[in-house]
Formats: structure tokens, sequence, C-alpha cells
């Protein structure tokens, strides 16, 4: 369906909300390793997290999930929930939290117009850590598009970010 709509430049996504097995499993990930706040429970089958103070960026709940195994990864849903951060520096320290806290890490990338670590909750859902790039560092192909790729990231040198 062609339309000539276009979806405001100042939209973004407000926050997503997961089924997860076990509450106290995902917060214990994603509050106690990611260092997201608990905004409030809804009563033992929800949780609310947010960071800074917002109403919730994430949302956790077992209303059909309590105790039940990840979703297929072969089939329709999820890729991945990527969480942005404001800057290197800042991504450079989640890293080193993840990685001192035992976590497994499923991949670290440099595509160009950002870095990112990638993991998985405790219900295997993917999870991306990232910083975008200042707009005017992205690259460009010759026809002056956009130039995304999939090159290693050098985890030593987002590490120095820390030497400060």
């Amino acid at each position: 369906m062609a339309s000539d709509y276009k979806i405001p430049a100042q939209t973004s996504i407000g926050h997503v909300h997961l089924q997860v097995a076990d509450i106290q499993r995902s917060l214990d990930f994603y509050c106690g390793i990611l260092g997201f706040e608990l905004v409030t429970m809804y009563g033992e089958q929800a949780a609310f997290i947010s960071a800074g103070g917002y109403h919730h960026h994430i949302g956790l709940n077992t209303w059909n999930s309590l105790g039940g195994p990840p979703a297929p990864k072969t089939s329709a849903g999820l890729f991945h929930t990527a969480i942005l951060y404001p800057t290197r520096k800042d991504l450079a320290e989640i890293f080193k939290r993840v990685y001192e806290s035992g976590h497994p890490i499923t991949g670290a990338s440099d595509h160009g117009v950002s870095e990112a670590i990638y993991m998985n909750d405790p219900d295997e859902n993917g999870v991306e850590l990232y910083w975008d790039r200042p707009k005017d560092q992205w690259p460009k192909k010759s026809d002056g598009s956009i130039e995304m790729f999939t090159h290693p990231l050098d985890l030593q040198n987002l590490l120095s970010e820390l030497e400060d």
C-alpha cells in the first residue's frame, strides 16, 4: 500500500514489553547487570523498569509465560531489543560491567554508523547495547546513501575510553 504519509522525524520507540519465564531472574539481569531501575511492580506477574525515571522503557511479564521455555529462534518474533547509550564511554562502561559479571556476550560489531555489543537475556531474548556515531561521521556510499556494514568491534579500543 503506497502512501505519501511519513512518520514524524521526532517519533521514538517508547518501550518494549517482554514475556519472560521468571520476573526475578529478569530483574537480576536488566536491573542487576544492565543497571535499569525498577519503577513499579504490577502484582507479582509484571515489572516496569527504566533509565532515568521514565515510567518504563522495558516491561517484563509472566502473564502467559511463567516457567515457560524461550521462544524458538526459527520462528517469527523479536530478534533483539536495542538499548542506545549516549556516548562511546557509556558503551565501554556497560561492556566492562557485563564482562565482569560473567554474563556471556554473543557478539561485538562495528556497523560504521554505530558500535554494538550483543548478548541474550535469561529468556534468550536478544539484547543489543550500542552507541551511534555522530551523523556527520556515518560512512557514505558513492551515491550518498548510508553505508552500513558488520566488522568486528575492537573491544580493547572500546575499553580505552575508560582510561581517562
